[in-house]
C-alpha cells in the first residue's frame, strides 16, 4: 500500500548553494545531508510540512543524477512514494507489468530502503518507493 509521497527528488550541480536558494524560498533549512556511496551522490533533506525535497547532488561524473542533468538540466529527477512493505509492492508492480530499475531493494538516504521503476511505465516520470528501515 501507498503511505504517502515522502519527497520530490531535485537534481542541482551544487547542493550549497542549492540548500541556500530552498531556506531562501520556504524558510526552513536542511535537517541532513549524507552521501549515498554507490548512487554516487550527495543528498540534502528539507522537510516542507509532512512532504520532504531531497536535493540531489552527483559526486562522480558517471553518477544517473550527472547523466540527467547533462541531458536535461537541474529539475525535478523523481517521486517517493512511501510503502509500508517495499519487497510486496516491487512484487505486485512487477506481476503488473512494471519494470523496476533494481531486483531487490537497496539502501538509499535517509534510512531507507528504495527501488525505481521505469519511467518508461510511468508517463515519463521516475517514481520510487522507499520504506523506512528504522523511524
Amino acid at each position: 500500500m501507498i503511505k504517502r509521497v515522502e519527497h520530490i527528488g531535485i537534481a542541482v550541480t551544487d547542493i550549497d548553494q542549492s540548500n541556500q536558494l530552498f531556506e531562501s524560498l520556504l524558510g526552513i533549512q536542511q535537517y541532513k545531508i549524507e552521501e549515498v556511496e554507490s548512487e554516487s551522490v550527495k543528498t540534502s533533506f528539507i522537510d516542507a510540512n509532512n512532504t520532504k525535497i531531497e536535493l540531489v547532488q552527483a559526486t562522480s561524473e558517471e553518477s544517473p543524477i550527472a547523466k540527467f542533468i547533462a541531458k536535461r538540466g537541474e529539475g525535478i529527477h523523481h517521486v517517493a512514494f512511501e510503502v509500508e512493505d517495499i519487497e510486496a509492492k516491487m512484487a505486485e508492480l512487477k506481476e503488473k507489468g512494471f519494470r523496476l530499475l533494481n531486483d531487490k531493494p537497496k539502501q538509499g538516504a535517509d534510512n531507507k530502503l528504495v527501488c525505481f521503476l521505469h519511467p518508461k511505465d510511468t508517463n515519463g516520470v521516475l517514481v520510487e518507493l522507499c520504506m523506512s528501515v528504522w523511524e
